[in-house]
């Protein structure tokens, strides 16, 4: 391979770059020139290469680049995938939203490098834009403006950022931009010198006060200028920086020191002075901001601040991006900015970059309208929740979803960068389902809450109606007797029976609040008594069960009923076999209590994590493919064992009725098992058998 003359470095070399058309071949030129003077690494300065192999498509590029390494080609496909925000950005015409398009960008972009070869590539196009239409170029600059330019502010790579909005700005404002560069090109020779003159006679002062600092005249960009002419509402010749020094001092005390020199060596221009080290910003930005007039009745702006707080600024603790733009922006995304401008710094060490990818984990995920619209919800939202989150009426109406033209089910959670269309009715009709946080419709209260709003308003009748058939439902489950429902309400705070359904239907009582209340009031405080005595414990396994006042007895579990931890249960005293404990509401208990009344003894459970118990369960739905299997994979899921298992098919109603022996630890295992096989596709009925 060819060396070209002024070619960069040797990263480069091993790249077939020989192979790119004069115009690309310029481009990568400068674009390795840029990454090189920033002091990126060897696989960025790669990777530029190959992406613009990529783009060209020479003959015989596929082969080649099938030979890069992993994570060269994990930093050209990082490219390739903000094409996409280039895409969103062409289709709205650089209309709102932008800051949604730079969150999104950083959200797909999962190794950092990236940002490097986005905005050098950016600016090497921006600089080569001349020769362009004017339509590619207008919008080369528009999207400059929008993305490239804000985020190489956030990050803090000012030698770019002014360029870059400098070049923006020239393409898309040019009568403006050059009137404002005749302007300052009229005396620019006079303006240098005048500069030179104000930094010497304030060393010469702060020299004679025993003070050391860098002092040195500040440089203001066309863009710049012009948006504080915006901001303002002033003519150019009202601005007080268009000449402005910077000075850095020591100490904190000294900063202090030099604005008194100042103001002692030229008159002070009143209500311009700013004391952000005492007051500093939100953003935590400090410096001493004064103007002054200086020599031949001139403005001058003078920034005073230590070398700490210069620093503190760049690497991102002023956040200066922040007021620049007038944005809030969230602690955690400040955070993220502040650690991406590190990396940028050139920290780019193993172990930065591990700290960084931990730091930067996704709590949000940036998702797009059909419009090109950029929504970000929290991690794990569903499609329904961006429906709500687009408005409430869509939610409402929501029947369904396309996520990237492909239906997904309401409980689908999109991934950054996923385009999602909702798919509505003509009238709402929001399910009551949507509310179980079992069912995972919804993840976000304020979608929850809409739909609470919205059944809030419905007939009274109909959420009474909708909560008895919660209630009844979870007590058929688990075949509760009714006395156990009575002393739900006051388990749950509610004041009777009927405010109780309204909140199951409203959503504002879930399911596992309601099993753990069931669980509690099946177990109801017993009358103050002796302390009991243990039971004795079988071998590995904790005891389970305490007995009222008498000890060292054999206990049992009865057959019949097979109770489990939690269930209301009685002891009987049998002939030689110790005690055998059934559920309180057994038949077969009843039948011997009828008999033998004085054999009946009060029990009650203890903690046993270790222990498992029997119980049978049966579940009945419409027949399909893999029912049981699914049926199978839910319960094993859910942590029981399968001890026996039976099904029976009724053809004639397309029914599978399945029946189940588990062994669970304790009725709230058995009652989240029953919810997660009840809302499987085509279950019907799932219930606890009553004689289990």
């Amino acid at each position: 391979m060819t060396s070209h003359a002024g070619a960069p470095s040797e990263p480069a070399r091993a790249v077939p770059v020989d192979g790119l058309p004069s115009t690309d071949h310029a481009l990568w030129t400068q674009t390795d020139t840029l990454l090189r003077d920033l002091g990126c690494d060897d696989e960025t300065r790669l990777a530029a290469a190959w992406y613009a192999i990529a783009r060209a498509r020479p003959p015989g590029w596929l082969d080649a680049m099938q030979r890069i390494s992993p994570a060269v080609r994990r930093l050209v496909e990082g490219q390739q995938q903000a094409e996409q925000v280039w895409a969103l950005h062409a289709e709205r015409d650089g209309k709102g939203g932008n800051e949604g398009l730079r969150r999104l960008l950083l959200a797909i972009i999962r190794d950092l490098r990236v940002v490097y070869l986005l905005l050098s590539r950016q600016l090497a196009e921006l600089r080569a834009a001349a020769a362009l239409p004017d339509a590619e170029r207008r919008e080369l600059a528009r999207r400059t403006r929008d993305i490239h330019a804000p985020l190489a502010n956030r990050l803090g790579i000012g030698q770019w950022k002014w360029e870059l909005e400098d070049l923006a700005f020239r393409y898309l404002e040019p009568e403006v931009y050059h009137r404002i560069a005749r302007l300052l090109a009229e005396r620019r020779a006079d303006r240098e010198a005048w500069i030179e003159r104000c930094v010497a006679d304030l060393r010469t002062a702060l020299a004679e006060h025993g003070i050391t600092a860098t002092v040195q005249g500040r440089a203001k960009h066309i863009y710049s200028i012009w948006k504080k002419m915006q901001r303002k509402g002033v003519g150019f010749g009202e601005l007080y920086d268009i000449r402005a020094l910077r000075v850095l001092t020591g100490s904190l005390s000294e900063c202090y020191a030099v604005l008194g020199i100042v103001h002692g060596l030229w008159p002070i221009i009143p209500h311009e002075f700013d004391d952000y080290i005492a007051h500093p910003k939100g953003n935590d930005y400090r410096s001493l901001h004064t103007a002054v007039i200086g020599p031949e009745g001139k403005t001058l702006e003078v920034q005073i601040r230590t070398e700490e707080m210069h620093r503190g600024a760049e690497l991102g603790v002023a956040a200066h991006w922040k007021y620049k733009e007038g944005g809030a922006g969230d602690a955690a995304y400040q955070a993220r900015v502040a650690w991406m401008r590190k990396l940028l710094e050139g920290e780019d060490d193993g172990a930065l970059l591990a700290e960084l990818r931990a730091e930067l984990a996704e709590d949000r995920v940036y998702l797009l309208t059909p419009k090109g619209e950029v929504i970000d919800l929290q991690a794990g939202a569903t499609v329904l929740d961006f429906a709500y989150h687009v408005h409430t009426m869509v939610g409402h109406r929501c029947r369904g979803a396309k996520v990237n033209g492909r239906i997904v089910p309401l409980t689908h959670q999109p991934k950054s960068g996923d385009r999602v269309e909702i798919l509505t009715a003509r009238e709402p009709a929001p399910s009551r389902d949507w509310l179980s946080l079992q069912h995972g419709y919804l993840s976000t209260a304020s979608a929850r809450g809409k739909v609470r709003a919205w059944f809030r308003h419905e007939d009274l009748a109909d959420n009474l109606a909708a909560g008895r058939q919660i209630l009844e439902r979870e007590a058929r489950r688990l075949a509760l007797p009714d006395e156990v429902l009575d002393r739900l309400p006051a388990k749950l705070g509610r004041k009777g029976r009927d405010d109780l359904l309204v909140a199951l239907a409203l959503g504002e009582v879930g399911i596992a609040q309601l099993t753990r209340a069931m669980l509690e009031a099946q177990s109801p405080p017993a009358a103050a008594a002796p302390p009991p005595a243990r039971l004795p414990r079988e071998p590995g396994k904790p005891g389970a069960l305490t007995v009222e006042g008498i000890g060292n007895l054999l206990t049992s579990l009865a057959r019949c009923c097979r109770p489990l931890p939690g269930d209301d249960v009685t002891g009987y005293i049998t002939r030689g076999r110790g005690i055998t404990v059934h559920r309180a509401d057994c038949p077969a208990l009843a039948r011997l209590r009828a008999r033998n009344p004085e054999r009946a003894i009060e029990v009650r459970w203890q903690s046993a994590p270790d222990r498992a118990y029997e119980v049978a369960i049966s579940v009945v739905g419409y027949d399909r493919r893999d029912l049981q299997r699914d049926v199978t994979n839910a319960i094993a899921n859910s942590g029981a064992r399968i001890v026996a298992s039976g099904s029976h098919s009724d053809r004639d109603r397309g029914e599978l009725a399945m029946q189940f022996t588990l062994r669970v630890h304790d009725y709230g295992e058995l009652s989240a098992l029953l919810v997660k096989v009840a809302a499987l596709s085509n279950v019907t009925d799932v219930r606890r058998l009553a004689g289990s």
